[in-house]
């Protein structure tokens, strides 16, 4: 699993509703579990419902797919084996390349279509003035004029944020910023704000750790990237949880970090969806 995944899903879901409704047409008054029948073990990214029914299924994308139509068409036909009717479809694309991805299919008695849309299609400067900190977070993925000066404006908009919500944000930012390369530039902007210098430095050390993981001795190179990826995804879970649900009792974070491989990721996924930390580790 993509690191981002976790992030951009939790971010999302929170964002306001006219960020939301631009990228995909409808107004999601409740999400869905994302897990879906079908012959094989499939789970789609996100499945929410409007207001009037409407199921609204988006997919991120990080990544130029040649086959995202066909792959579009096999999650529409497993939701409307599961409700009974089918979704309306979007592919939102987040990667740094420009957008080659094709959104349909034509055949002998067939034609499909799901939209795709470039996330860079929004405004970056209208969501850094926003007063919701998941949209000045998600500015750094849009359209931007001027990248050091959009990252120097959304740290200093998570400055102004509580303390919890500060590292919860700073974390997500670092983990998007991935996706465009920016992580230097935050690095740098980030020494500017001294509200910001303990989270930034637990960032670095975290990144430095996850490296002499991987550095390690030649004989163990590659179980210590293994351990270093777990432990960063470790991380976030802990942040994500105690973003949802407060302080992370003692006995949580023991178990989840023992967790590792497809269980790590089990519980990121089910994260998104969990009501409480009983149904989360349930």
């Amino acid at each position: 699993m993509h690191e981002y995944d976790i992030a951009l899903k939790s971010i999302l879901r929170r964002l306001t509703g006219s960020v939301l409704r631009e990228l995909t047409g409808f107004n999601v008054a409740r999400w869905h579990g994302t897990e879906l029948p079908a012959v094989q073990n499939r789970r789609v990214d996100m499945l929410g419902e409007t207001t009037n029914g409407t199921l609204i299924h988006i997919e991120l994308q990080s990544t130029n797919h040649s086959g995202m139509a066909l792959r579009m068409l096999e999650y529409a036909l497993a939701i409307h084996r599961q409700f009974g009717r089918f979704p309306e479809q979007v592919v939102l694309y987040v990667g740094a390349a420009r957008l080659r991805m094709k959104g349909a299919i034509q055949g002998p008695q067939l034609e499909f279509r799901c939209r795709i849309a470039d996330i860079r299609e929004l405004d970056g400067e209208r969501l850094i003035a926003s007063r919701n900190v998941e949209d000045n977070v998600v500015a750094v993925l849009a359209r931007l004029s001027n990248e050091r000066d959009a990252v120097r404006r959304i740290l200093q908009r998570i400055a102004m944020c509580g303390p919890r919500r500060r590292a919860g944000a700073f974390q997500e930012l670092t983990l998007l910023a991935g996706l465009r390369s920016l992580e230097p530039i935050i690095e740098q902007e980030a020494k500017q704000v001294p509200i910001l210098n303990d989270i930034m430095d637990h960032a670095v050390l975290g990144r430095e750790r996850r490296r002499g993981i991987e550095i390690g001795l030649e004989k163990g190179r590659e179980r210590g990237r293994e351990e270093g990826r777990e432990e960063g995804e470790r991380l976030i879970i802990l942040r994500q949880i105690e973003q949802r649900f407060g302080a992370v009792p003692t006995p949580v974070k023991k178990r989840i970090g023992a967790l590792s491989g497809p269980k790590l990721e089990r519980i990121a996924l089910r994260l998104l969806d969990a009501r409480s930390l009983d149904e989360l580790l349930a």
